[in-house]
């Protein structure tokens, strides 16, 4: 995975969300170096920026409010965020944690570590996805056996049978109906809530 990181390196989408200064030039210079494309912008945008990998923000305290706000737009479809700093003060800090920042660059800038960082901000962004992946599959998992669950017991009370023959008779439907036992599991909840709708307005 780490070779590969350092390959994607080269044609990486980068927006630099950093006043028009020296030191953005310079950042923009070693990125462009190393074979990342860069796009630049300022003030900070309201939303992520589309298609963009990685986001170099400058954490700048007169746009505290404006990275707040920046923050708690679409979080689903943020990239990989390092947060550019001048210093290590107690708000700025905070500023970087809230940002969920996974690396951080010290201006002035400097061509050393730049590539590390990239690398590691990348490396850590990837696995923190993977794990927010396999937790989502667990919980899709978990909610389909609740869901079995649940069916089962209605069929049990409704129709007298046991769990072993409530869980066939779930998935011979399914079967037969080609269906996933979830999305059967789903429907005899669904239909067994008609029926207590309807009976309620008896």
């Amino acid at each position: 995975m780490a070779i590969q990181i350092l390959r994607d390196l080269r044609g990486l989408r980068v927006h630099v969300v950093h006043p028009p200064d020296s030191e953005r030039t310079k950042l923009v210079e070693h990125l462009r170096r190393i074979g990342c494309m860069v796009e630049m912008q300022w003030p900070v945008p309201e939303c992520w920026a589309e298609g963009a990998d990685v986001i170099l923000l400058a954490i700048e305290h007169d746009m505290r409010l404006e990275i707040q706000r920046l923050l708690k737009s679409d979080a689903g479809h943020r990239p990989t965020l390092i947060a550019v700093v001048s210093y290590e003060d107690p708000s700025t800090l905070q500023l970087v944690l809230e940002a969920g920042a996974v690396a951080v660059i010290e201006r002035p800038i400097r061509p050393f570590g730049l590539l590390t960082n990239l690398t590691i901000a990348r490396s850590l962004w990837l696995e923190r996805r993977e794990s927010e992946k396999r937790v989502r599959k667990l919980e899709r998992k978990l909610a389909g056996i609740q869901r079995i669950q649940k069916a089962k017991a209605i069929l049990m009370d409704g129709q007298g049978l046991s769990e072993a023959d409530a869980y066939e008779s779930i998935r011979r439907q399914a079967m037969s109906k080609r269906l996933s036992m979830d999305d059967m599991a789903a429907a005899i909840i669904h239909a067994n809530e008609l029926l207590q709708y309807r009976a309620k307005d008896d």
